[in-house]
């Protein structure tokens, strides 16, 4: 029995064309593509509102690349709809690995793929699947350890060249004029001045803090270590 249109599921159908040889009214393969899609909504209640899809475009092409896919994931929400149905698998994506972290991508947001051709095919938790799930996450764990080292010794390097690399800048860094006049100051020699009275000549000279507050002695101190 057909559901109504009220019962029926919101869905989208994605095509795809690997070459330019593929694309034109005269090809067959995105009719193919639609003709399959649209009996596989029709015989499961599912109501097609909307159709994406990209030409021209290698099945071991990232989805995130894909310009029609990025152009769909980000409207899914806005038309209710949180299932993608496409053709078969293989029109999704050839390669197995890109299949299975775009399925991945889309499973995080909640939205569900189904190939027409082999509806379970992505729920199926595979040997095969398992296994390349495992490596891939091997592999971003290994690259993320390796990002890591590299800024560690990225920093190590300018910490041996500069003597600093991260944290709050000094005084001296953030003020070189004030610092240097604050020594300038406190190397008179027939009065050696203080710290209050340094800060005293240098907001007279419009030498300010941050807050364009008068230097605070502690702060003098600080310029003249």
């Amino acid at each position: 029995m057909t559901k109504s249109l009220k019962s029926l599921i919101k869905a989208v159908g994605y095509t795809r064309q690997s070459s330019a040889a593929n694309v034109g009214a005269d090809k067959d393969s995105e009719t193919r593509q639609r003709t399959a899609i649209t009996a596989h909504a029709r015989a499961h209640g599912y109501e097609i509102v909307g159709w994406y899809g990209d030409a021209a475009v290698s099945g071991a092409d990232p989805i995130t690349d894909r310009p029609g896919f990025s152009d769909m994931l980000t409207r899914l929400i806005a038309n209710g709809a949180k299932t993608v149905i496409v053709e078969s698998p293989d029109r999704f994506a050839r390669d197995l690995m890109v299949q299975l972290t775009g399925h991945d991508l889309l499973k995080a947001q909640g939205i569900t793929l189904i190939p027409a051709s082999a509806p379970d095919f992505f729920t199926e938790d595979t040997p095969t699947a398992v296994l390349v799930r495992q490596v891939l996450g091997a592999i971003a764990q290994f690259d993320k350890a390796t990002t890591v080292a590299k800024l560690a010794a990225a920093r190590k390097r300018k910490r041996e060249a500069d003597g600093k690399c991260e944290g709050r800048k000094s005084i001296g860094e953030r003020e070189p004029k004030a610092v240097a006049r604050a020594k300038e100051l406190a190397s008179v020699r027939k009065q050696k001045p203080s710290l209050r009275s340094i800060a005293a000549t240098l907001a007279a000279e419009d030498f300010l803090s941050s807050t364009g507050q008068p230097f605070t002695a502690k702060t003098i101190a600080s310029m003249l270590a």
